[in-house]
This record gives C-alpha cells, structure tokens and sequence, in this order.
C-alpha cells in the first residue's frame, strides 16, 4: 500500500501548541493535544486530487474497526449463532448502523473543536463528574483489554498449544510493537493493523465458502424482530453483541487520532477532513460488518441444528469446525484469524488508554509507562480468574467483559451527542436537526437495553441471564 508519508521523529512543537482551540461554550480552555508524538504528524497535500487526499486520511477509521471485531466480538458471535441460528444477524446490523453514526460524530468533534471526546468532558463538566466518567472509562477498557488478552491467548493456545496463563502473560510483549510502531511514524501501525484485518477477512471468506450457509436464513436474519427483546437469554447475548460492537473507547479514541492529519485549519479544510474521514470509518466499518457477521453465519450453519447448540467455548468451536466441515485446515484458519484479531485490538486498546488518561486528567505519562499499566490491568484478572477457575471459564470471561462494555456506552454516547449539538461548542458544524434526533434516539435505545438486562439480572422481570 503506498503510504503518505509521515515524519517519523514527531510533529514539530508548533504542530502541537498552535491549533487553534475554540473557547466559546467551555468552562476551560487551553487544551493540549491528544497523542501529542502523533499529532498533526501526517501531511494530507492540499492541491491533491480526491483518491489521493482520501488515501491521505484513511487510517484512522480501521483502527477504530479493530475494536468492532475484537475476540469479544467472536465469543459473542459464536453464541448467538450456534444457540439462535441466524436471528441475531439484524442486531449485528444495527449496531454497526449506530456505530457509523457515533464514529462520525466522533470525527466532527475532533475536527471541529481540537478536543477528543476525554478532553472535551474535562473542559466541559465539573470534576466530580469529569473523575466517574474517568473511572467509567478505564473499567471499559480494562474489560476491553481482558478479551483482547484471552483471545489471543486463546490463539497460541490453539496454534501452539501454549498454556492460557503462559499466553496471558506473552501478550505483555504487544506493547513493545505498539512503541516501535509509532516511534517510526502513525502510519506504520494504520499499516500493519489494516494487514491483519484482511489477513482475518481473508480466513473468513474461505471459512463461508467451504460452510455454504442457507443464503435465505442469513437474509431473513437481518430481519429484527421483536422476539429478541422478549427471549432474556437472547437479549443477554444481543447486548453483549451490542457492546462487543459499538465500544465506549472507541469513541474516545476515533476522536483523537482524527487529529493526527495535518490539514488546512480552515472551515474548508475542516468540512473537507470530516467528509473524508467519514468515508474511512464507514468503509472500515463495512468490513467489520462483513467480519462479525461472517463469524455469526459460520457458527450458524455449522453448529445450529447440528446438535451442537450449546458449543459455548472458542476453543470447543475450533475443534469442531474440522470434523464438521470435514476440511483439516478449517481449525487452522479460525484460530490464525482468531490471533490477527487479538493482536490487531491490543494495538488500539492501548492507544485508547493513553488518550483516556491524558484527556480526562491532564496526566501525561510515557507512553511505555501508560501501556504497560493499561496491559497489567488486564492480565492480572485475565491470570487470577484463569487460573482458579480453569480454562473452560474463558469464554463467559469473554461474553461478561462484552456485557460490561455495553453497560458503560451510555455514559460515552450522551456526551458526544451532548457536545456535538451544541451550538457554542461546534459552530457550523453543530448537528442538524435530524442527526441529534436518530442520534439521541440511539442514546436512549443504548441505555433502554442495559436497563432491562440489569431488571433481568436482578429477577425483576423473571428473566434470568446465562
């Protein structure tokens, strides 16, 4: 892939202090910038034609994508379909709807103020609330960063037969590649994550074509239906697949590194990085779309109705496949996708934690430092609950931290939508009347739906979750 060129030693010093920040409708003004080693360090060339300037900005939007196909999102997926067929494909469907709204308005916020979502909460609330939302925020990436974790435990496990808990602990080495990467420049690691997502699109695609799925039941599973909001244990599993999809951090992170293109501080050259990073995300999106559907659709086909409904673990799944499909490498496959995909979230999830704590308390840490608290936080329950429980736990360890994650997006959405409709905030780019409509009502159905998992759990609607 042809690359534009970034400056590998960072931005230069007035990169970082001289964007302009907007001081009308904040209660603080003077924000830094996020990832300030990145920021504004990768040139979009003004009298460029529209291919190269969209080359130029995409990136960002298939860091953001990892998170939406994570190992989460496979334990998830691998439930809802072996246990429910293909009827959980429309809520696959409409999370990603909402997930390219949200991103949008993540970008325009970025763009439009100089703030991430982080810095935009500190400059705007009291900090009382600025330190729960704070709290809120590292619990989502800390549950985030436990099912990266697993998942590519899990991997090694499957291609090499290495111990849980040994895979636990080698994940700590990610955050050596994450430092190397962006050292050499921001766009090495777009590079190396947008590889792995085609490597995992890639063991998909073949996967569908040797499972030959009913055509008509993927179809009509795109269908919603009211029967998920009626059935508690399918709405447990929607909502974890609403939260391993349509993730909290992500929000604080799309809105950061959006920034790391230097483009025309103008109100042209702003429209222009928001249309442009718009088409990014909502590509990016697309393929995370095709991503977790495809592993919805395999579950579906191969284990649905097969007599094995109740396939509950990753690792019982991969074993499966080869008898099943009666293709040896078939196994093979899905844990080398299973790895790119363990591998590809660290990359982000780290980032995420460093622009989380940077944005809400103004604490800057070395990078290296900020990464190795944010994978220690992880590793340690990932250990302990592994290792009292046993290896046969991992799966619901997956699906809870995804459950846990959605609990926590409401707390992310109501501010994005907050700030980026207001006008005092955004100016022209305030939303139009019609975005904070479908977006507010997204913010509601969010909240709506953990409200009745938490009435569900606690036995108030005679529900009862897994």
């Amino acid at each position: 892939m042809n690359l534009p060129s970034a400056r590998a030693g960072g931005p230069a010093p007035d990169d970082v202090r001289s964007t302009p920040v907007p001081k009308a409708g904040w209660q603080r003004t003077g924000t830094e910038p996020s990832l300030p080693e990145a920021h504004r360090s990768v040139l979009v060339p003004a009298d460029a034609g529209f291919w190269r300037k969209l080359l130029a900005f995409s990136g960002p939007g298939f860091l953001v994508a990892v998170g939406y196909m994570d190992p989460g999102n496979w334990a998830t997926d691998l439930q809802g379909g072996a246990k429910f067929g293909y009827t959980l494909l429309s809520v696959i469907m409409i999370s990603n709807l909402m997930a390219i709204l949200l991103q949008h308005l993540c970008i325009k916020l970025g763009v439009a103020t100089g703030r991430d979502l982080a810095q935009a909460c500190r400059d705007h609330y009291p900090r009382p609330v600025v330190w729960f939302l704070w709290i809120l925020c590292e619990l989502a990436i800390a549950a985030c960063d436990l099912a990266e974790v697993v998942g590519s435990a899990i991997g090694l496990q499957l291609l090499f037969g290495i111990p849980l808990v040994w895979g636990c602990a080698i994940t700590a080495l990610d955050v050596l590649i994450v430092l190397l990467l962006q050292h050499r420049g921001f766009r090495y690691i777009e590079a190396l994550v947008i590889t792995l997502i085609l490597t995992i699109g890639g063991c998909f695609a073949v996967e569908l074509f040797i499972a030959k799925p009913d055509m008509g039941g993927v179809f009509a599973g795109f269908i919603p239906r009211l029967e998920v909001l009626r059935h508690s244990e399918m709405l447990y599993v929607a909502t974890s697949i609403l939260g391993a999809t349509v993730m909290p951090h992500n929000l604080y992170l799309h809105s950061s590194i959006v920034q790391t293109r230097k483009y025309e501080q103008t109100a042209g050259g702003k429209r222009e990085a928001i249309k442009f990073g718009t088409i990014d995300s909502t590509f990016a999106l697309m393929f995370a779309l095709f991503i977790n559907a495809a592993i919805l659709i395999l579950a579906a086909a191969v284990f649905h109705g097969n007599g094995h409904e109740n396939v509950g673990e990753i690792q019982e799944a991969h074993h499966l496949l080869d008898g099943v499909l009666g293709v040896g490498f078939a196994s093979t496959l899905f844990a080398l996708a299973l790895l790119a995909s363990g591998q590809n979230s660290t990359l982000t999830g780290t980032l995420a934690g460093q622009i989380v704590m940077e944005g809400f308390l103004n604490i800057r840490l070395r990078p290296w430092l900020r990464r190795l608290i944010t994978r220690g936080i992880a590793i340690v329950p990932a250990v302990v609950v592994i290792g009292i429980y046993g290896e046969g736990r991992s799966t619901q360890l997956l699906v809870a931290s995804q459950v846990c994650l959605s609990m926590q997006l409401g707390f992310a959405c109501w501010p994005l939508m907050r700030f980026t409709g207001d006008r005092t905030k955004m100016g022209e780019f305030v939303n139009p009347w019609w975005i904070k409509l479908v977006g507010w009502s997204i913010t509601l159905v969010i909240i709506g739906l953990n409200v009745r998992l938490l009435l569900d759990t606690a036995g108030f609607t005679g529900g009862a979750t897994p």
